[in-house]
């Protein structure tokens, strides 16, 4: 083992595993490696299938420089919030959560099918291990600096039309095959609203106490949403009637995730997408995807909500563009609800961090960019759901 690399555990590589490594990185076959470092990622990890997140650095002993990004997996059994999973719903989770998806991904022959200018990372080396654990060995992107600009927007969402369009059900096959209820269209977002959104999240946006909390009832006050509360409770009564339409559109397996935090910008290339952490893999309604593209920085708060009614107007035409583009025109008003549809599910009701009461990190400033947040949102989804 290499010492240098002991924070990685069991993935810590010899020396013969690290040669082979650098020798693939490097694309270099008589390259040896020479000082290497480990750098532990701090990101807030938002999914239970992760395990944890790392660099290493290197150099080889004629001085070129490697790097790579090493993402470590887990089935949700092994994860601590597993404890906060009722008893009765833990197995039913288990299976749910595909934690080798992104494993799938590098085997799927899914990067075949990216349009120009959409990639998948380089995977380097992936290890499976027999307790439900994998690690990949993945390009270390670098990104570029500084915030999207609205023809980003644009560009990503026409690359999400072309991929959704080519990748209908009767084209293709799951990432993760798995059968049965799992490959149903819109299964993974019943799942979610059953469970996050009309088990949790509604039940804690009802509670009257909730709202007396000194944060949000300041932000509340200040902003003068007094009646968010009651325009989110109305927007959760339709959440079944949506969920029944949207599984009324047109299908599609699309990204899943794809955030802007999820679709790296290289430093070198910033024309360019790598599509990373894929997610609801099953056909959902077209569109579906739109939805964290929008919300995506303005959860991080590297977008303010003022700005998202136009990032809005941009990419619903770029991604109809998009799907024409490969043969799959759509009607305005079907992607319109597709996405919007799934948005209030997969967002409007969680938009509030109430996970953060009582917690250092719980500002006013937060809150109050939380309020405006939902604010947009709701204005956004409620005149067409």
């Amino acid at each position: 083992m290499i010492t240098e690399l002991a924070p990685l555990g069991r993935d810590a590589l010899g020396e013969e595993d690290l040669t082979a490594l650098v020798r693939t990185i490097t694309g270099d076959p008589a390259a040896v490696p020479g000082a290497v470092r480990h750098e532990h990622v701090d990101y807030p990890i938002g999914t239970p299938s992760t395990d944890s997140l790392h660099r290493v650095f290197g150099t080889t002993r004629d001085g070129a420089e490697w790097s790579c990004f090493v993402k470590k997996l887990q089935s949700v059994r092994h994860s601590p919030i597993i404890e906060f999973v009722p008893v009765e719903y833990r197995q039913s989770f288990i299976d749910y959560m595909p934690w080798q998806l992104e494993v799938a991904v590098h085997r799927s022959g899914v990067g075949d099918l990216l349009p120009d200018g959409m990639r998948l990372p380089v995977a380097y080396r992936i290890d499976e291990y027999h307790d439900d654990r994998a690690t990949l060995w993945m390009e270390n992107v670098v990104q570029e600096w500084g915030p999207w600009p609205i023809d980003r927007f644009e560009r990503a969402a026409y690359l999400l039309g072309r991929l959704s369009a080519r990748r209908q059900p009767h084209l293709v096959e799951p990432l993760l095959p798995r059968g049965g209820q799992y490959c149903t269209p819109g299964f993974a977002l019943r799942y979610y609203a059953q469970g996050r959104i009309l088990g949790n999240a509604l039940p804690t946006l009802a509670d009257r106490q909730i709202w007396r909390d000194p944060m949000l009832a300041a932000a509340v006050c200040n902003l003068g949403e007094h009646g968010l509360r009651d325009e989110l409770l109305a927007l959760g009564e339709r959440v079944p009637a949506v969920l029944d339409a949207l599984d009324a559109m047109p299908q599609c397996y699309q990204h899943g995730d794809a955030s802007p935090q999820n679709l790296l910008v290289p430093h070198d290339n910033p024309n360019e997408f790598v599509a990373i952490d894929w997610g609801f893999d099953c056909p959902q309604a077209v569109g579906f995807d739109l939805g964290q593209l929008l919300i995506g920085l303005a959860h991080a708060g590297e977008l303010a909500p003022e700005a998202l009614p136009a990032v809005h107007t941009v990419i619903l035409n770029a991604f109809r563009e998009g799907l024409a583009a490969d043969g799959m025109p759509v009607d305005e008003d079907q992607v319109r609800y597709g996405y919007l549809g799934s948005l209030l599910v997969r967002a409007v009701f969680t938009a509030l961090p109430l996970e953060l009461f009582g917690k250092a990190e719980a500002t006013f400033e937060l809150f109050e960019q939380r309020v405006l947040l939902t604010r947009t949102l709701v204005d956004l989804v409620s005149p067409v759901v």
